[in-house]
């Protein structure tokens, strides 16, 4: 080879080498996100705006060098399942998922793409991981409280509605979270002298006519225990309290904003 080919070939080199690392730094990950809620949620709103504003403070820049693929499933079982399905095509890199209604279904369509979970109750119970230390699988992530949690809203309510003799407690039957927390409310009530009684979160129509049934009898009260429905139904269930004069508590500050009496939660 001439000199002058050798220098051509080297100065080509050395202007290419630095161009495909550069390339292969900008290598774009992709997130799924699969929320279940509707777009138009103000309390995920908010969160989702928090959580992509967290890229650019760690030095990731959306369209450059990250891509997220966002589901807003709802709380529709049926529809939850879909999305979960279409994020596992697109294989991210990671999906995140706020709760166990999503974290489930993701669950049944991968066991390969990593999961990280931010609310989850009880993780373990639920089968999502193996233990908390070692959580093992594809799954890992963030517990809220502690089933504990749940005899506290009943004692509070108590001592806010001292006479009260009977209370609902809105959950999810089809959630191992939604039994084991009727479990300890329903612990606590027989101390308290109270009577609990388990109305599961389904669809609004379903929720108006439990809650307007129970509400027939006086010295009564809601607790409101954590699940997708229960957010996305909230400003129903606020107003369903008020309506029918049912002291209420609630797992988180949002409920109290949309005219709930009180909440007590890490939020």
């Amino acid at each position: 080879m001439k000199r002058r080919e050798f220098i051509t070939l080297l100065g080509g080199a050395a202007i290419a080498w630095p161009l495909a690392a550069r390339a292969q730094q900008e290598r774009v990950r992709r997130i799924g996100v699969l929320l279940p809620v509707t777009s138009d949620d103000a309390q995920y709103q908010a969160w989702f705006g928090a959580f992509l504003q967290a890229f650019g403070q760690s030095g990731w820049t959306i369209g450059r060098n990250v891509q997220v693929d966002t589901r807003w499933a709802t709380a529709n079982t049926d529809s939850v399942r879909r999305h979960a399905t279409e994020l596992a095509a697109l294989a991210p890199d990671v999906i995140v998922s706020p709760g166990a209604s999503t974290v489930g279904p993701l669950l049944q369509v991968t066991r390969t793409i990593p999961i990280v979970f931010a609310i989850v109750a009880d993780p373990v119970g639920a089968g999502f991981v193996a233990s908390l230390a070692r959580p093992g699988g594809n799954a890992t992530g963030f517990t809220s409280f502690e089933y504990g949690t749940s005899g506290k809203w009943l004692e509070l309510l108590k001592e806010i509605a001292p006479g009260m003799t009977r209370v609902a407690v809105l959950r999810d039957a089809a959630t191992p979270s939604g039994v084991a927390l009727f479990g300890v409310i329903q612990a606590v009530a027989s101390a308290l002298r109270v009577e609990a009684n388990p109305l599961d979160l389904r669809d609004a129509a379903e929720i108006e006519r439990a809650v307007t049934a129970f509400a027939d009898s006086s010295n009564s009260g809601l607790v409101i225990t954590p699940h997708a429905s229960s957010i996305i139904h909230r400003d129903l269930i606020v107003q369903l309290a008020a309506r029918h004069r049912l002291p209420a508590i609630y797992f988180d500050r949002p409920f109290v904003a949309a005219g709930g009496l009180i909440s007590y939660g890490p939020i």
